[in-house]
């Protein structure tokens, strides 16, 4: 792992922005689909908004990473085991910090060898390039 780099700010910032415009076209799909249905149970709504909610910390606990993620090649990772995504309890933690703090909570990511934002080091967790070499984007 000593050769290993890690992304920096703007990909992540990529990741986010595209998961972002995903989270929107499915929302504003969701909502057309329910409007053109009549009578759409309230557990089909509450399942929809809790999906949108969720959808970073699944991902990131299931897979290792959100569909931005994926698209630019980097995982979410434990920092002591780059082998294993984050457990779903800690994926909520990170995404909530994430959240509250913003683009503030990645000052972190250029001062630090592992790039880790404050999101990451509260969790113990790595964002790290899907291969071992490291991608370019």
């Amino acid at each position: 792992m000593e050769n290993q780099s890690y992304p920096g700010v703007f990909l992540r910032v990529k990741a986010v922005v595209i998961d972002s415009v995903i989270l929107i076209l499915l929302m504003v799909g969701a909502v057309d689909l329910f409007d053109s249905i009549s009578n759409v149970p309230d557990f089909v709504r509450i399942t929809a908004f809790v999906f949108f909610l969720l959808y970073d910390p699944l991902f990131t606990s299931i897979f290792g990473g959100t569909i931005g993620h994926f698209l630019f090649g980097i995982r979410v990772k434990r920092a002591n085991n780059p082998q294993k995504n984050i457990l779903f309890t800690l994926a909520v933690v990170r995404y909530l910090i994430k959240t509250f703090l913003g683009w503030l909570s990645l000052i972190t990511v250029s001062g630090n060898k592992k790039a880790k934002a404050i999101h990451d080091i509260v969790v113990q967790s790595v964002v790290v390039y899907n291969n071992p070499v490291g991608a370019i984007n």
